[in-house]
């Protein structure tokens, strides 16, 4: 494997390309989490791996409770599929509260507040009564509890990260929260060390070629997790060295390249947002071109033939949704032919005209 596979490798087994999955929630269960704080932008990373679905089909599937959403791992939303969560926030879970510490204690939120909070939000949410955040903060005061805008998202992150609540089907534009419990009752449960050698095969299974430092970042877990999770399924993987870097990818990665392909890929998309390194995607040279965090994570990405070659932009009228594209160098006929494709795709996906503006 050279260095310049990768990146098809990665498409391959993302299912960016290849994708034999139906649903969102084979999707999201192969990834075994999706960056989602963006609710629209994660669903098109959703239908970039099943080129079928539409926009509504994702949003019933969130609806019906097939995929669900919740902070995990890193300190940010995911979508996790209802047989995943409670492992993967049982696994994670520490190490996001350690890292929203410092905020608790300023908030003044300690253990005899979150048990208050954690009642409050069980009798408000039971038998089946999703409430969006405003109000879940009315309930709050009126149990006495006091509250402004940080002070509710980090109670409500840790009611998420000691799984009690999680997202409950959204009431028109508005997102709603309900109990955990009834949303996806309880099923076996794992050890600790079941859950990493989980988590860690199914991040080199769908996302390989990737290293240590990837899997460390993307996870959220301590370094020793990370060495110890590759010890536990390294015998399942292949693993090769390049400029140093011991690259862990399953054995039955296709490294045969096809001919063009090109991709609008969402912010936070795991193609991006999966890795610590993205050297092999991204040529730093483009830096500048970006907007002004200078980091491809934050942009709608195009991406030819494996690497970040530009960015879009959209824009969503009554019928129709315009697509700005920005690539970092002119592009070849056959490359504009490729993203023009992936921007009638976009189309397909939101079921609107689409207008192209280079």
């Amino acid at each position: 494997m050279k260095l310049f596979d990768i990146p098809y490798l990665r498409l391959v087994n993302q299912h960016i390309v290849k994708s034999t999955f139906k649903k969102p929630e084979d999707v999201v269960r192969w990834l075994g989490a999706v960056q989602s704080q963006d609710y629209a932008a994660a669903k098109w990373a959703i239908a970039q791996r099943e080129k079928n679905l539409t926009d509504s089909d994702i949003d019933q599937a969130f609806a019906d409770g097939t995929i669900l959403r919740t902070h995990v791992m890193r300190p940010t939303w995911h979508f996790v599929a209802p047989e995943d969560i409670r492992w993967l926030l049982a696994l994670t879970a520490p190490r996001v509260h350690a890292t929203n510490a410092y905020q608790y204690r300023r908030l003044e939120l300690d253990k005899a507040l979150f048990q208050r909070s954690n009642a409050v939000l069980t009798k408000a949410l039971r038998d089946g009564h999703p409430l969006t955040r405003n109000e879940l903060g009315l309930a709050f005061r009126q149990a006495g509890i006091e509250i402004d805008h940080l002070r509710l998202s980090y109670i409500i992150i840790h009611a998420e990260l000691d799984a009690l609540i999680c997202s409950g089907a959204r009431r028109g534009k508005q997102f709603t929260y309900a109990l955990l419990d009834e949303r996806a009752p309880a099923n076996k449960t794992s050890t600790r060390d079941e859950a990493l050698a989980e988590l860690t095969r199914r991040y080199l299974t769908s996302r390989g070629p990737a290293t240590e430092e990837d899997l460390i970042w993307w996870s959220g877990l301590s370094r020793n997790d990370g060495k110890a999770g590759i010890e536990m399924v390294k015998s399942k993987f292949e693993n090769e060295k390049i400029d140093g870097k011991v690259y862990w990818f399953p054995s039955t990665s296709c490294r045969k390249n096809p001919a063009n392909n090109a991709f609008l890929l969402p912010n936070f998309d795991e193609y991006i947002v999966g890795y610590a390194d993205r050297s092999a995607i991204f040529d730093s040279s483009h830096t500048q071109k970006l907007d002004a965090r200078s980091n491809p994570l934050f942009q709608h990405t195009i991406v030819i033939n494996g690497q970040l070659a530009g960015t879009w932009k959209r824009t969503i009228k009554k019928d129709t949704v315009m697509i700005e594209l920005h690539p970092f160098a002119p592009l070849t006929n056959s490359e504009r032919k490729v993203v023009t494709i992936a921007a009638q795709n976009f189309g397909r996906f939101l079921e609107l005209k689409l207008e192209i503006e280079w």
